[in-house]
């Protein structure tokens, strides 16, 4: 039941997608829908687990330090083990990865559920986060093998389904919390994985996907580009987490109360998961660079408009901000694969690292920017950063193939 939600909305999005047609479009729907189902719930569990921070706190006696100590015991491990994950796991199948890492992150949630006190709570952490580690470069490379060129929009797709694990799977949680103890919650997680693992048996490939298209030039200035995206990438992310540190704060200075933040992020979120699934197929129209600036100028101009609004007004233009505040990273995340340099599994493990690690250091930067001076401050800064995106994006541009990426036409 945990589980169910996403994978409805997960199937859905599939199926308006990809459609129904011949028995390889049929596989690559599978291959998507097994990347897809993994993406949710590895995500949802990263976040559900802030749901139990408060129940923690008060179990162990934690300050916020600690929690914060906690947090980055399940945080670090993901984001530091990318590039390790997708060396060891490279030989293997789509199958074995996408399966080995969400029993790990399983098990790493049933020894949090055992008895083992604080110490068994520490361990599974690392346990889970080495679990989910393996999924985010394993499960881009596979539908990127499995449609090649055309991968720009799968990979929206990908990116999405993440966001609607992390929007239902801590809602769940949070209503379960209050009814049941936390260790029989994180227990119930665990099965849920266990369960995906088995319902990717038949939808993951058994053997390594042969690529679709071509594979990305060889060349020094992809290399360069890559770069260039990788820095994007950061940034982009940087800005995200940076205004929604400032979030809850600017609506208690509207007059809003602790419901209202609650409403306001939701707004953010069904923008950002709305953004996510849109802006990749608005990359096709428009082209990277155009998307980009597009969506990066009107992030900067929405995050300082709010600084300007009354609570209404603010709580309006919040999906607005959200569509272009995450959508912006499914483009870039469609990218990788055009300037891989051939090594498309090892690129995103890198670009998984650079972005999970923008996303722990930014609020840290942004929070000390705004002690030092004001929170309008902080704020402005998370715009500017933006803004910045805006001419490195105008760098990016002779490293890509082309400027439009056309949808791929069935026969």
């Amino acid at each position: 039941m945990l589980g169910y939600y996403p994978v409805m909305a997960t199937s859905i999005a599939l199926q308006v997608a990809v459609g129904k047609s011949s028995s390889s479009t049929k596989t690559k729907s599978r291959s998507l829908l097994a990347a897809c189902l993994t993406h949710a719930l590895h995500d949802g569990y990263t976040d559900g687990l802030y749901a139990f921070l408060p129940v923690w706190q008060t179990q162990f006696g934690l300050s916020y330090a600690a929690l914060a100590v906690v947090r980055a015991l399940y945080y670090g491990t993901m984001g530091g083990l990318q590039i390790p994950a997708d060396h060891v796991l490279r030989g293997a199948s789509p199958r074995a990865a996408l399966i080995l890492s969400t029993l790990v992150a399983s098990a790493g949630l049933l020894i949090m559920a055992l008895p083992l006190g604080f110490a068994g709570l520490c361990v599974g952490l690392l346990v889970a986060g080495i679990g989910s580690s393996i999924q985010h470069p394993r499960g881009s490379m596979l539908v990127t093998d499995s449609y090649g060129e055309a991968s720009r929009r799968p990979l929206g797709i990908y990116n999405f389904s993440g966001d609607l694990g992390k929007a239902v799977l801590p809602a769940i949680v949070a209503l379960l919390l209050p009814v049941l103890a936390w260790r029989p919650v994180l227990g119930m997680m665990a099965m849920l994985g266990v369960a995906l693992s088995v319902a990717l048996l038949p939808l993951a490939p058994a053997a390594p996907v042969s690529r679709t298209g071509t594979e990305a030039p060889d060349g020094g200035h992809d290399r360069h580009g890559f770069g260039i995206l990788t820095v994007i990438g950061a940034l982009d992310t940087a800005t995200r987490m940076g205004y929604l540190l400032f979030l809850p704060f600017l609506v208690h200075a509207r007059g809003g109360g602790s419901p209202t933040v609650g409403i306001a992020l939701a707004l953010l979120f069904i923008g950002g998961a709305f953004g996510k699934a849109t802006c990749g197929w608005l990359g096709e129209r428009l082209g990277v660079v155009g998307t980009v600036m597009l969506t990066e100028a009107v992030t900067a101009m929405l995050i300082t408009a709010t600084l300007f609004t009354s609570l209404t007004p603010t709580l309006v233009l919040l999906p607005l901000l959200g569509i272009v505040l995450n959508g912006t990273s499914s483009v870039l995340y469609g990218t990788v694969p055009e300037l891989s340099n051939g090594d498309t599994g090892r690129a995103f493990a890198i670009f998984y690292t650079s972005v999970i690690g923008s996303g722990g250091l930014a609020p840290i930067i942004y929070g000390t920017i705004a002690d030092h001076s004001s929170r309008t401050v902080g704020l402005l800064a998370s715009a500017a950063t933006a803004a910045l995106i805006v001419p490195l994006i105008l760098m990016l541009r002779p490293h890509l193939r082309s400027s439009v990426v056309l949808p791929e036409r069935s026969a």
